[in-house]
């Protein structure tokens, strides 16, 4: 899970560098608007990259998912304010 989101992270980010060097190494001698749209282009990238790299899959546990220790759960639980259907 961590392994596929951080690839893809990095995916993401590569791509965004390679836009941005490509743009104003090259890009810019042949249409500088086109090495314009290209900077724009990667500079939408980093956001996506990182909603991308930290959203839930669908086997992640998530914070508020109990853990499996009773003890722990009802604790937190407590912290809460929440109600444990067997408190009722």
């Amino acid at each position: 899970m961590y392994a596929r989101r951080r690839r893809g992270y990095f995916l993401l980010m590569g791509g965004c560098l390679f836009l941005f060097v490509s743009a104003w190494s090259w890009v810019r001698l042949l249409s500088v608007p086109a090495a314009v749209a290209l900077c724009v282009v990667a500079m939408l990238i980093p956001p996506v990259a990182a909603i991308a790299a930290n959203r839930r899959g669908p086997d992640d546990r998530w914070w508020d998912d109990p853990s499996g220790d009773p003890k722990s759960d009802e604790w937190w639980d407590e912290l809460d304010g929440k109600r444990r259907p067997h408190d009722d």
